[in-house]
């Protein structure tokens, strides 16, 4: 990051997936490192279906917000973790990784806009193919960055319905 409090913009062939690591140790070093750190955790938060890792990565401020195909706009980081815990505890399993990222970076926020591919698998094991265009902002405050938002969407209408069917019911 910049001492001048420039925002810096890379494309960047980092990917976070099924073998990302928890990095929660490292979000509390300032500058783009512990950024970087924050967006892997929650990587592999959702792949190793981590509800505590995730709640430790969102934050819990009740303006957070998380926009996707599944929740709706959902705010606060109790109705987020709410969310993602009734994914991690369901029948379905979704696996992703992050990738075609677009890092916008400053002193104390930084967002990643990429895309999402994965799949997800029911009950009988069949995987379905999952794309999801992604967006998140971490913020750095009281010493460490966590997730603020998250928007995602799916394109196609009726992989969306397929999702969401699985995982909603």
């Amino acid at each position: 990051m910049s001492a001048t409090g420039r925002q810096l913009i890379d494309a960047t062939s980092h990917r976070h997936g099924p073998e990302s690591r928890n990095r929660l140790a490292e979000t509390g070093h300032a500058g783009a490192d512990g950024a970087r750190a924050a967006l892997e955790t929650f990587y592999y938060a959702l792949n190793q279906r981590d509800a505590d890792v995730l709640r430790a990565d969102w934050s819990d401020d009740p303006l957070a917000q998380l926009n996707n195909p599944l929740g709706g706009i959902l705010r606060g980081g109790e109705s987020i973790t709410a969310l993602y815990d009734r994914i991690f505890t369901g029948p379905v399993r979704v696996t992703a990784t992050f990738r075609d990222i677009v890092e916008y970076l400053g002193d104390d926020h930084a967002v990643f806009a990429g895309r999402e591919v994965g799949s997800w698998a029911g009950p009988d094991g069949v995987e379905v193919p999952l794309t999801i265009r992604t967006t998140r902002y971490f913020r750095y405050a009281d010493g460490r960055w966590r997730q603020f938002h998250h928007h995602g969407s799916i394109d196609d209408p009726a992989a969306l319905a397929a999702y969401q069917r699985a995982v909603t019911g």
